[in-house]
């Protein structure tokens, strides 16, 4: 029986786990490599998914720890690869693994460090909205649950190294290269969003209550900067009257992106309700070119929004969004295209339902020289019949670096990932 060699799988969102879980399963050494403090990956900033309003952190935080726990599964968390090569049949492989400047064999992530930095930055985990300080976790349920020292923001007073009762603040910790040898490699570098910023008629950026979905996600979750209370970004006020705006930075030739995101028509209506649970009487109006609802229990799940939910459908395209100086209202100016009506409407936020575009980077396209699309998705050898497959032998892709998709299609697409990865790794 031929030797089974190790696959390494590059990314620790929910692709990336599923596709480790399986192939650590089969018995696979797996090498799991994640840029961040802890996996996850952007499920993990959701508050709850569509269509049947599960918790997202229920779902995930097992998902994370049956990851972290299982011993065919060896983590490089904050760690960028440097090098692939092709040796024969196999791929050697450089891991630089970034300093924590915390010994990761010492730390019991009981946060008492984090407790007394005296710095406060804007935390990206809540997408800028909630605060960090210069040494953290990115969110309570990381895996692993092990604390960074961002150095980029620490004063060096020494007070964590001194209240750590573990010893575990190392802070001459150096970078170390890993070099591993493996049999095949599943790419899945998830996505990041559309750059709302680019929409310049949205005020995104400029208008203090012009936010994402991303950041209302944040706003919602009971883990996020306001423990779950929809506030007003301007003055902390509770919005009564909130509009969603489809198809930013999706299905728009202006700014190049010509394909649908596919998941913005559903995050938009269940955010939509959650805002109207969280804040009884809220009126919600949803702004869209085309209601996409493609999935199982989608169509059912749009139906149930606008009939029991009550909330607002407009068919258009918003034209621009003006701000009141003084109330930090904002005046949406669009057309209903079923009516002809054109429409001047005051609200008091506007939530952007921004596309997804790949975090695919031009830095890991050198490395690894994969085949992409004009949009910078990964291409597979067929759409149809081999969707996993990319044109390097031996390499594989799954979840939204290889398109736009939703949580049960990534799932799905990383499970088969991983059998396609097997194949080859069995030699």
């Amino acid at each position: 029986m031929s030797e089974m060699q190790g696959v390494l799988v590059i990314g620790g969102g929910i692709a990336g786990m599923q596709a480790s879980l399986d192939l650590a399963d089969q018995g696979f050494t797996v090498y799991l490599v994640e840029r961040n403090p802890s996996i996850g990956g952007r499920m993990a900033q959701l508050d709850k998914t569509f269509p049947t309003l599960d918790c997202a952190s229920c779902i995930m935080t097992p998902k994370m720890v049956d990851v972290g726990r299982h011993p065919n599964i060896k983590m490089l968390i904050y760690s960028e690869i440097t090098k692939i090569s092709r040796a024969g049949k196999k791929f050697k492989v450089k891991v630089l693994r970034k300093p924590r400047y915390v010994d990761e064999t010492k730390c019991i992530g009981c946060g008492i460090c984090a407790q007394h930095c005296p710095i406060e930055i804007p935390n990206e985990f809540d997408e800028g909205l909630g605060l960090r300080k210069a040494v953290y976790v990115p969110f309570p349920q990381a895996v692993p649950l092990i604390y960074t020292i961002d150095k980029d923001n620490c004063i060096e007073c020494g007070l964590c190294e001194k209240v750590c009762g573990a010893e575990a603040v190392d802070p001459n910790q150096e970078p170390e290269e890993v070099e591993l040898e493996v049999g095949a490699i599943i790419v899945a570098t998830g996505y990041n969003l559309f750059d709302s910023r680019k929409k310049e008629e949205y005020g995104y950026g400029i208008y203090d209550n012009v936010i994402t979905g991303l950041e209302l996600e944040r706003l919602l979750s009971a883990s996020g900067p306001t423990g779950g209370h929809v506030l007003r970004p301007s003055d902390g006020k509770i919005p009564k009257k909130v509009a969603f705006l489809q198809c930013v930075g999706s299905r728009d030739e202006k700014v190049g992106n010509q394909y649908c995101s596919r998941v913005c028509c559903m995050y938009a209506t269940k955010e939509a309700e959650l805002v109207k649970e969280h804040v009884p009487g809220t009126e919600t109006t949803i702004f869209y070119m085309d209601i996409r609802a493609f999935g199982k229990g989608y169509e059912e799940f749009y139906i149930r929004a606008e009939k029991e939910f009550g909330i607002k459908y407009v068919k258009g395209r918003v034209a621009e969004i003006l701000e009141d100086t003084a109330s930090k209202n904002l005046l949406i100016r669009a057309e209903n295209i079923e009516s002809g009506e054109l429409i001047e409407e005051e609200v008091d936020m506007v939530i952007l339902c921004a596309g997804l575009v790949p975090a695919l980077t031009d830095e890991m396209r050198k490395i690894l020289p994969l085949p992409i699309d004009d949009y910078g998705f990964i291409t597979t050898a067929h759409p149809k019949i081999d969707p996993v497959s990319t044109s390097l032998k031996g390499v594989f892709t799954a979840g939204v670096a290889e398109g736009p998709k939703d949580i049960p299609d990534t799932v799905a697409q990383a499970s088969a990932a991983a059998m396609k990865a097997s194949i080859v790794a069995k030699g």
